[in-house]
C-alpha cells in the first residue's frame, strides 16, 4: 500500500510518516484484516471440529463439537439429534462468523462512505 496514489501524494507535500499511517494506510487496511481475521476463525472451527471428529483433536474431557459429531455417530438411527444439532452449531457459527466479518468491512471501508 505504500506505492498508492494517496500514500505518494501525502508524501510529496511533506506529512510525517505517523500522519500517513494513521489517516492513510490504517483506515485501508482494516477492512482486509477484518475479513481475513474473521474467514480465519471460521476455517480455524472447521479445522478443529474435522481434527476431533477423527479423534486427533482435544482431548476428551474437553467439550468439542466434532468430538459431538463422532461420539453420536454410532447412534444416528436412533438418535440422529446427537450429530445433528452439533454440525448446525458448526454451520451457524462458521456462517456468523462470515457475516460478521462482511459487516465489519462495510462498516470501516472508507471508498463506501
Amino acid at each position: 500500500m505504500r506505492s498508492r496514489d494517496f500514500v505518494v501524494a501525502a508524501r510529496s507535500i511533506g506529512v510525517g510518516k505517523l500522519r500517513i499511517i494513521l489517516r492513510h494506510l490504517l483506515p485501508n487496511a482494516i477492512g482486509p484484516v477484518t475479513v481475513a481475521a474473521t474467514l480465519g476463525m471460521g476455517h480455524m472451527i472447521l479445522i478443529e471440529a474435522g481434527l476431533s471428529y477423527l479423534g486427533v483433536g482435544i482431548r476428551p474431557p474437553t467439550a468439542s463439537l466434532g468430538r459431538m459429531i463422532g461420539d453420536g455417530w454410532e447412534h444416528i438411527r436412533d438418535a440422529p439429534w446427537i450429530s445433528v444439532f452439533p454440525g448446525l452449531v458448526i454451520v451457524i457459527t462458521v456462517i456468523g462468523f462470515s457475516l460478521i466479518g462482511d459487516g465489519m468491512r462495510d462498516a470501516a471501508d472508507p471508498q463506501s462512505k
